[in-house]
């Protein structure tokens, strides 16, 4: 099968690119954005693509109605660590063939593709279980932070700053500092962003709507 890669994590994407040459596939490309990918897939037309879920451009989705229009033979493959419903749902309807799991061993990627070369739609069942996993996370992690730590932490991803934050809480400034030097302990981090990731990674805040989803 004639391939491109394009995922913006240089060494998954290397790495990706030497175990489906090794399993016969040939790898056209590595490419590290969509708009890399465009040219590629235009002159190329290979058989498949596979593309990761998130980019500093926007989603692999997004850019879907353009991938797709540059090579309409190409069956596109998403990968991701974690599907959300409504992603699975608009990716389906936007043409993609299969979304496998980054974290699988090589083997379980090569079955998915092979899955797809013979016509089915096929979604990993590893992302199924790592969704499961990310939910037991949640509960977890939200045992540890109370109510107000909760409130913080859903302020912060929305990017609320600790100014805001103490206003909207209606405690001083020193008090903010305080809860929030308070959920990055807990969280085991250094900074509000990584405090705003590890929310995101665990299930504990939608990142769209700022809401608190670990119940």
């Amino acid at each position: 099968m004639r391939t491109v890669i394009c995922d913006d994590h240089a060494v998954f994407a290397e790495s990706l690119s030497l175990v489906l040459a090794n399993a016969g596939h040939s790898v056209v490309e590595v490419t590290y954005s969509p708009a890399e990918a465009l040219p590629v897939l235009r002159a190329e037309q290979p058989d498949l693509c596979l593309i990761d879920l998130h980019f500093p451009s926007g989603t692999a989705l997004d850019w879907m109605p353009q991938l797709r229009s540059a090579s309409l033979r190409t069956r596109f493959v998403v990968l991701t660590g974690f599907l959300e419903q409504p992603v699975l749902d608009a990716g389906i309807a936007a043409g993609v063939r299969g979304f496998a799991h980054k974290g699988q061993q090589a083997g379980d990627i090569l079955a998915v593709l092979r899955r797809i070369a013979d016509g089915e739609i096929v979604v990993d069942q590893g992302i199924r279980r790592a969704d499961d996993r990310r939910r037991d996370e949640a509960r977890r992690f939200a045992r540890f932070l109370t109510p107000r730590e909760r409130e913080v932490l859903t302020r912060l991803v929305r990017g609320e700053s600790t100014q805001t934050l103490a206003k909207a809480m209606g405690v001083t400034r020193s008090t903010a500092r305080s809860h929030v030097q308070s959920v990055l302990s807990k969280l085991g981090v250094h900074s509000q962003r990584e405090a705003v990731i590890e929310a995101a990674r665990h299930g504990l805040v939608s990142v769209e709507t700022g809401e608190w989803l670990a119940g």
